[in-house]
């Protein structure tokens, strides 16, 4: 059975979208965005998904729309196209963790799975880089994935913590 999207999803589609671009292009956090170093504050908006599917079409629109401000149309298409596939497959594989914790309930399984398999999915943005400016790729690699996995754990914590106050399964 597929949703049709109301008036009310699709602005909260554009808003989340426009959450994500503020929170990467807007200084100091640009700084920190891009490039073979990064730390994208933005990407904490990756575990929405995990609440309603559609949070999927913002953060990848959110992502699109950012990366064209820095890298152009080829980012657009690898980054974007990278954050719909892999967040739509993590989602889809870690979604029945939702409701258990690790560490003595300290983090959301599903979101700390979650942050592993993305972090990893990084070997998309490192090749990218490897062809446009000849980074070195296992480097770049290694630097975007654990600038990743830190920004994706900081964001499990704050979007579980958010998910207690508002209803983001809406």
């Amino acid at each position: 059975m597929t949703k049709t999207l109301n008036t009310r999803d699709l602005a909260q589609i554009s808003i989340v979208a426009a959450i994500y671009v503020v929170l990467t292009i807007t200084p100091p956090l640009n700084s920190i965005s891009y490039g073979m170093y990064q730390f994208r504050v933005s990407e904490m908006m990756n575990f929405m998904a995990f609440y309603n599917k559609k949070y999927i079409i913002s953060v990848t629109l959110g992502c699109m729309i950012a990366n064209l401000f820095q890298f152009g149309w080829i980012d657009v298409f690898v980054g974007g196209g990278s954050t719909l596939i892999f967040l739509s497959l993590g989602v889809h594989l870690f979604k029945r963790y939702q409701k258990d914790y690790l560490f003595g309930g300290l983090i959301n399984k599903a979101f700390f799975y979650f942050a592993i398999f993305f972090s990893l999915s990084m070997f998309t943005i490192a090749a990218e880089l490897a062809v446009l400016y000849n980074s070195p790729f296992f480097l770049t690699w290694l630097t975007t994935g654990v600038g990743e996995f830190a920004s994706l754990i900081f964001g499990a914590f704050a979007i579980d913590y958010i998910s207690e106050y508002i209803d983001l399964r809406r």
